[in-house]
C-alpha cells in the first residue's frame, strides 16, 4: 500500500510540473519579438470554458513597430463574434539582459518575456470584466512559431488557481512587413 501511495505521489507531482522553455532552445524557426511582430498580423482564436466547450470566437488586426532604442508595442484591434470590440496595446521594453518586460494598460504589472528557440513564454494578470464586473485573472500564455508566418499561441486562464477557460489563437504574419 505504501509504494501505490508513493507511486501515486509521484505522478501527481509530474503531472503538476510546468514546461521549462529551454527544452525549445534548437526548435526552428527562433522566435524574435522584433522579427516576428514588425508590421501587420492578424489572428483568430477560440475561447474555451474549463469544459471545453467552445464559448466565443474572435479575430484581431495588429500591428507591430519598434524604435531606435528597441522599445516595441504591438497594438491589438480584437472583434469578438457577438460583436464586442477591445483594444490592448502592449509594450516591450528591453529589460539589459538580452529580454523583454511586457506591460499593457489592463496588465496588473510589467512582466518579463521568456524566449528559447521557437517558444516564447509569459505570465501576467490581466483585468477583464465579466457580467459586468471588473475581474483580475491570472494568463499564462505559450506561443510557438511553427512556420515563418505563423504562430500558434495557447493560453490558460486561472483564478486562485482554478482553470477557467482556454484560449487558443494563431497570429499571421502579413507578408508585405512595411512596420517600422
Amino acid at each position: 500500500m505504501l509504494r501505490i501511495s508513493t507511486l501515486l505521489m509521484v505522478l501527481f507531482l509530474f503531472g503538476c510540473s510546468s514546461v521549462d522553455i529551454s527544452q525549445y532552445q534548437d526548435n526552428q524557426p527562433t522566435l524574435s519579438l522584433p522579427e516576428f511582430f514588425n508590421g501587420p498580423l492578424t489572428a483568430h482564436g477560440i475561447l474555451k470554458n474549463r469544459s471545453g466547450e467552445v464559448i466565443r470566437y474572435f479575430n484581431a488586426t495588429m500591428t507591430g513597430s519598434w524604435d531606435e532604442e528597441g522599445i516595441g508595442t504591438l497594438d491589438e484591434d480584437f472583434i469578438f463574434d457577438d460583436g464586442e470590440k477591445q483594444k490592448r496595446i502592449w509594450t516591450f521594453t528591453p529589460d539589459g539582459k538580452g529580454s523583454y518586460l511586457a506591460s499593457a494598460g489592463d496588465v496588473k504589472e510589467a512582466v518579463p518575456v521568456k524566449t528559447s528557440g521557437n517558444a516564447l513564454f509569459m505570465a501576467y494578470v490581466l483585468n477583464i470584466f465579466y457580467k459586468g464586473e471588473p475581474l483580475e485573472v491570472s494568463i499564462d500564455d505559450k506561443m510557438y512559431r511553427v512556420s515563418d508566418k505563423v504562430i500558434i499561441n495557447e493560453s490558460i486562464m486561472t483564478k486562485f488557481g482554478v482553470d477557467l477557460g482556454y484560449i487558443t489563437l494563431t497570429i499571421i504574419k502579413d507578408g508585405n512587413d512595411t512596420g517600422s
